[in-house]
């Protein structure tokens, strides 16, 4: 490990700002879903990442100034950009049709993604007990999914719970990629260029679909939901949009600190706080209530995660009794 690595080494402001992260993600999940009957997924990703990135500019100036916006790998960071929008992308679509929690519950495969990837990317050591918690939690999604059903007997397709995986993925890659940059750029300049990603994409998508005419006939409300027509946001709803901004500043920076200041395999267990703040907007904005068999995925799902950090944090406290008892003789 280098020396710049282990000065970047706080666990306990890497869990700090993944708590606060993963409350401003709950929330603008919960905004997402509520505005996808009335506007399209771009409009809402540009208005959100217009807004967050002036904030994210601010914090710019406050950790440094201009100059820290420059990077000697910008190509890392344009592939980070891209993984980032394709988690969100999928992620959002799949809330146009999945219940929030479902959504959540699947998504959060990817911190037990993170683990596996830590492993290659990282060289970070995770043993057989670790891995063993990750098979659970990725039976935790085919339990989920419930691919048994079919017909009548399901809501939506099991088609649909894909998008939701991809996200994972695309967002533990991402994670990973910024542990590995993070020791030389600031978590302020990773947040802008995330949102001016998000800004470029959604602009190609208005350029493309902005007056909806792709999204005429189409009956998949996940498509529906990309390629709906742009319309502008008025009474309340402008307000909304501004609470998503606000909350992409909050995102983007909290997630990149996180990752950037301590361990994937600390900071990755933490995410599963969004799993009932999920249910809880669920079931306050819509009324919905995971069934028996969701809420035994959602278990497997969550039981892993937390098995996966009491194992490292056991891992940890046996290491430094042995450094200690090294010293001492």
């Amino acid at each position: 490990m280098t020396t710049a690595q282990t000065r970047l080494q706080n666990p306990t402001a890497g869990i700090a700002f993944i708590l606060l992260g993963v409350l401003a993600i709950s929330v603008n999940d919960m905004l997402i879903k509520f505005l996808s009957g009335g506007y399209p997924l771009h409009q809402m990703v540009f208005t959100r990442s217009v807004i967050g990135i002036c904030f994210s500019l601010a914090i710019v100036q406050i950790e440094g100034g201009w100059h820290i916006l420059r990077t000697r790998t910008p190509g890392l960071h344009v592939l980070r950009c891209l993984l980032i929008v394709t988690a969100n992308m999928t992620f959002f679509a799949a809330l146009a049709v999945l219940p929030l929690a479902e959504a959540t519950a699947v998504f959060f495969v990817a911190p037990l993604m993170i683990t596996l990837l830590s492993i290659p990317l990282l060289g970070e050591k995770v043993g057989p007990l670790r891995i063993g918690a990750v098979v659970v939690g990725l039976l935790g999604v085919v339990v989920m999914t419930r691919p048994w059903d079919s017909g009548a007997a399901r809501d939506v397709p099991v088609i649909v719970y894909l998008l939701p995986v991809v996200a994972a993925l695309a967002y533990a890659l991402n994670q990973v990629l910024t542990r590995k940059l993070g020791v030389a750029s600031k978590a302020s300049a990773m947040a802008v260029y995330i949102q001016g990603g998000f800004i470029a994409v959604s602009v190609l998508f208005w350029a493309a679909a902005g007056d909806g005419r792709f999204a005429e006939g189409v009956g998949n409300e996940s498509l529906v939901f990309l390629l709906r027509e742009w319309t502008w946001p008025t009474g309340r709803d402008v307000w909304l949009f501004v609470g998503l901004g606000f909350n992409s500043a909050i995102i983007g920076y909290c997630l990149s600190a996180a990752y950037r200041v301590a361990d994937a395999a600390t900071v990755a267990p933490f995410e599963y706080v969004g799993l009932p703040l999920a249910i809880f907007w669920g079931w306050a904005v819509w009324g919905e209530l995971p069934g028996p068999v969701v809420m035994a995925g959602i278990a497997l799902i969550l039981g892993a995660g937390l098995f996966v950090f009491l194992r490292e944090q056991q891992k940890k406290r046996y290491l430094v009794t042995s450094r200690r008892i090294h010293r001492r003789y």
